[in-house]
């Protein structure tokens, strides 16, 4: 479960502001948890009161517990295991419904919409086979209909549904567009909605074309529901479906006319909310300098002026006259002081600039050379989220490693691995093309990726990281380290729990290191995926280091990175390294070196671009949003947020 969050800064003064004040732009009432553990820690909570509180009443009916499937639910499903362990709760007097099913498949394939809750749930609790009322997607296409509807009726007594949510607001597979008054049924599944899960059938030609769903209706006639959303991948629809319009093109907004719902999200999938992305419209804030940097960029944008050129009516008409009493400034002041906070970030030696007056650089000059290291999650994340700063760091001098944490073995197309077997054939260096060709027919739909076939992916993956990281002049020999993390190493979409042999190969590599500079990956999407599972077993390893007593550490920083998908706010970025026209090909030509990622991407979701596109636009949209703040016009910019350890 992520514990990993960023460090917060001002905002909403929320001791003494009453709740109708904070709430007031919700139309289902939001609670907001910094991390999702914590977010977790509550709905479970509200599950067993909510259990207890209908056993206290001696009622012969069952309880009755909705569950949504997916990857949101998977931290509800471990603590609600946990506190059954302890003691704290039983099932025996529960019943269970599933909210959705791809349809056809059976109950026992792992990519079962079902096979979570009963492998991580109910198989690990003492809910009694009868009580589990489970979607069944092999049921014969003859009764479906028959099936829906008796499915249908039970679901009507639901006590409290806990559920998440889609990008686009789905609700289970109700789409955008399903009526209010839908009931549980058979759909046909959208093209997007087919991609989307495309990764877990190792393609969109496998995935399923049909589901079956509770109705819009179903969900509506439970008696309580908990809408939650994790990660900040989920941010817009969260912004969408507690503040906005309730419409049929965001299926969960609908869920604003339910007399007893809550949403619970965690910070990251709060940054489109109000009461996040501009507090003052709300109520009273604490103004620390990050908060006024963060109003002064969101005033730029709103009145589309930059920073010098703000006046105060701008202040006044757009509900900042609160900050400018608070931080007792003009707003001319406030002005030059958000100006130079922000030209200050702007740094082209991201090491720090050797014998130079570092007082107002975000890295210090010294000392020089400084031992960096890059964790990468898969083997192309450095040259694509900060590639133009790690060949800086290499060019300017710095005794620079990156660390390759899992082999991404898996994203690797079987007709890559042909051609590449093809061409040592060719060169007379060994013929497996026909033996390899025999593993990947044994290939089952649903089963882990034979090892055999795997340890050739990953050799295809760590050649490219090679070549990428030699075209910039970094000895891969010396310098690149492939740490293999076994979480990783499923052979499938699905990945192991990480483990402390996931944190020692990790520390290992630290105190071998010893580094002044750390770049991780920030991305706060998909809580439960590898760019996470990998920042927060690099997170714990310097915890534990730290406890340990490692000198060193008090020497080291860490700067968080982005990836080919989302940027840091400007509000948030501590430094922000400009790239020429020349580095932008340098940075594109070693991304190319990851050949098995280019044109052919197995699981690339709903944007289609190759990653260098991806990582072009991001980087060349921060250097013009710059540019229109009034700072100078750059090529591109690489931002990063400082993290204390």
């Amino acid at each position: 479960m992520s514990k990993y969050s960023l460090p917060q800064d001002g905002g909403l003064r929320r001791e003494g502001t009453p709740k109708d004040i904070i709430h007031r732009f919700e139309k289902i009432p939001t609670s907001i948890f910094e991390i999702e553990s914590d977010g977790v820690e509550y709905i479970v909570s509200q599950i067993i009161k909510a259990i207890t509180k209908h056993e206290a009443k001696n009622s012969k009916r069952l309880f009755a517990l909705g569950l949504t499937t997916g990857r949101t639910p998977l931290g509800v499903y471990h603590e609600l295991v946990r506190r059954h362990k302890s003691g704290e709760v039983s099932f025996k007097n529960v019943e269970v419904y599933s909210l959705d099913e791809f349809y056809p498949i059976k109950a026992t394939e792992q990519q079962s919409r079902n096979f979570r809750i009963h492998d991580e749930f109910i198989s690990q609790v003492d809910i009694l086979p009868e009580n589990i009322h489970i979607i069944d997607g092999s049921t014969p296409v003859e009764h479906i209909s028959e099936y829906c509807i008796k499915y249908d009726r039970m679901a009507r007594n639901i006590d409290l549904l806990v559920i998440g949510m889609g990008e686009h607001g789905q609700i289970g597979f109700n789409e955008p567009g399903s009526y209010a008054k839908s009931i549980t049924r058979m759909v046909q599944l959208s093209y997007q909605s087919r991609k989307a899960q495309a990764g877990l059938f190792y393609g969109v030609e496998h995935t399923p074309k049909m589901a079956i769903t509770m109705g819009i209706s179903t969900v509506m006639s439970a008696r309580h529901i908990i809408l939650m959303a994790w990660g900040e991948d989920k941010a817009d629809v969260v912004g969408k479906v507690v503040e906005g319009e309730a419409t049929r093109l965001i299926p969960a907004s609908l869920l604003q006319n339910h007399p007893s719902i809550e949403a619970v999200v965690d910070d990251p999938a709060a940054d489109m909310l109000t009461v996040k992305k501009s507090p003052w419209l709300v109520g009273p804030c604490e103004w620390t300098p990050r908060m006024v940097r963060k109003a002064v960029v969101w005033l730029c944008e709103t009145v589309k002026k930059p920073i010098l050129k703000l006046t105060y009516q701008d202040y006044i008409e757009n509900s900042l006259g609160e900050m400018l009493e608070a931080v007792q400034k003009s707003y001319h002041a406030i002005n030059i002081e958000v100006f130079n906070d922000l030209q200050h970030t702007i740094t082209g030696w991201p090491g720090g600039k050797p014998n130079a007056d570092d007082t107002t650089r975000p890295v210090p000059s010294q000392p020089y050379p400084k031992r960096v290291i890059i964790f990468s999650p898969h083997p192309d994340d450095d040259v694509i989220s900060m590639g133009g700063t790690f060949i800086r760091l290499v060019e300017q001098g710095h005794d620079v490693h990156v660390a390759y944490e899992t082999s991404g073995n898996v994203a690797v197309h079987d007709d890559v691995v042909i051609q590449d077997l093809d061409t040592a054939r060719e060169l007379g260096l060994g013929d497996r093309v026909e033996e390899i060709r025999q593993v990947i027919a044994t290939k089952k739909k649903g089963e882990p990726e034979p090892r055999a076939l795997l340890d050739i992916k990953g050799a295809i993956r760590r050649a490219e990281a090679r070549a990428a990281v030699r075209s910039f002049g970094l000895n891969p020999d010396t310098n690149a380290h492939f740490l293999n993390l076994p979480f990783y190493e499923t052979g499938g979409i699905k990945k192991g729990q990480r483990t402390d042999k996931d944190i020692e190969i990790i520390t290992n590599l630290l105190q071998q290191v010893k580094p002044h500079q750390i770049y991780l990956a920030g991305d706060l999407a998909d809580p439960h995926g590898t760019h996470r599972v990998c920042t927060e077993a690099v997170l714990e390893a310097l915890h534990r280091l730290k406890d340990a007593g490692e000198e060193w550490l008090s020497e080291c920083v860490i700067w968080l990175y982005r990836g080919a998908w989302m940027e840091w706010e400007i509000g948030m970025v501590d430094m922000a390294v400009p790239l020429s026209p020349d580095e932008l090909i340098k940075k594109r030509h070693a991304i190319y070196r990851h050949l098995s990622q280019k044109d052919i991407v197995p699981f690339p979701g709903d944007d289609s671009r190759e990653f260098w596109q991806r990582a072009e636009e991001r980087t060349q949209n921060t250097a013009r949003l710059y540019d229109l703040l009034g700072m100078a016009e750059y090529q591109a910019i690489e931002v990063f947020v400082k993290m204390k350890i």
